[in-house]
């Protein structure tokens, strides 16, 4: 007996575009086409207007001019200002390095099409000038050449020009050879400790105080009238301004002063002199 085989049946295969997943597809790629565009090139969401805050030195033309140059991405061939797509913690950043006057810059969007900048100053408490400028006199001009306004956090942030601009600030001369705007030139601890002295001198003795010289193991404070005081940069301040007071008020008259040298302070309770 011959035996006989079923015929083997080809199945069609189903076309592409009558699967539902293709056309799902299609629909997700047009939906997802549609949420770039309208994030990436719509009118709506571009970024129209820069509000700047709280600045006071730094021009709020220039800031926004640089705010602007950061805004803009290029997608493929066309340039967006799309909100979504400004990158704020990287303009911040680039911000606080070029104007070293900013301690802080805050960017905030404001939907749908603005973002603002607030802007916190530094203040000047201080003026440093490096080593090189040790003892300098102002010159004919009335400049004191490279000398630098300093903030609470010790750090140097723009020229402090002429001495009519710093005037009332304590002037420290520090054993820096090079340093950029922005950067800390003295630790805000030891500027504390400046500041504080400064203020015990005023308060005590109405001496007046021309600049300060820090160093680890000793700050130098020179006079008005020439001569030095020698502080123990650890040591407890009331205690080396109580045993100052002390030399002054009974050893040392105002009419003497001409001829002192220095006053070190940095050896527990006894003051040692020297006279020219």
């Amino acid at each position: 007996m011959k035996k006989y085989r079923k015929p083997h049946r080809v199945k069609k295969k189903k076309s592409i575009f009558r699967s539902r997943f293709f056309w799902l597809f299609i629909l997700i790629l047009i939906f997802l086409g549609g949420i770039f565009y309208l994030i990436s090139f719509s009118s709506f969401f571009q970024i129209k207007e820069i509000k700047i805050l709280g600045n006071q030195k730094i021009s709020s033309e220039t800031l926004e001019n640089s705010i602007k140059k950061e805004i803009v991405r290029k997608i493929v061939f066309y340039n967006s200002k799309s909100i979504f797509l400004a990158q704020l913690n990287k303009i911040q950043k680039n911000l606080l390095k070029e104007y070293p006057q900013a301690a802080r810059a805050d960017l905030k969007r404001i939907f749908p099409d603005k973002i603002s900048l607030k802007i916190e100053e530094r203040k000047p408490i201080a003026i440093f000038c490096p080593a090189r400028q040790n003892f300098l006199e102002e010159n004919l001009s009335g400049q004191a050449e490279g000398c630098f306004f300093l903030d609470r956090e010790g750090i140097i942030f723009e020229p402090s020009g002429g001495v009519s601009n710093g005037a009332g600030l304590p002037k420290i001369v520090g054993n820096i050879d090079s340093l950029n705007l922005g950067e800390k030139a003295l630790e805000s601890n030891y500027l504390e400790y400046i500041l504080e002295i400064k203020g015990k001198l005023a308060e005590n003795q109405k001496l007046k105080i021309k600049e300060f010289i820090p160093s680890e193991k000793k700050l130098i404070v020179v006079t008005a009238e020439g001569w030095q005081i020698f502080f123990d940069p650890q040591g407890n301040i009331p205690d080396q301004i109580l045993n100052l007071n002390l030399v002054l008020n009974e050893k040392i008259p105002p009419e003497k002063r001409g001829n002192l040298e220095y006053i070190d302070l940095r050896f527990g309770n006894k003051a040692y002199l020297k006279y020219r």
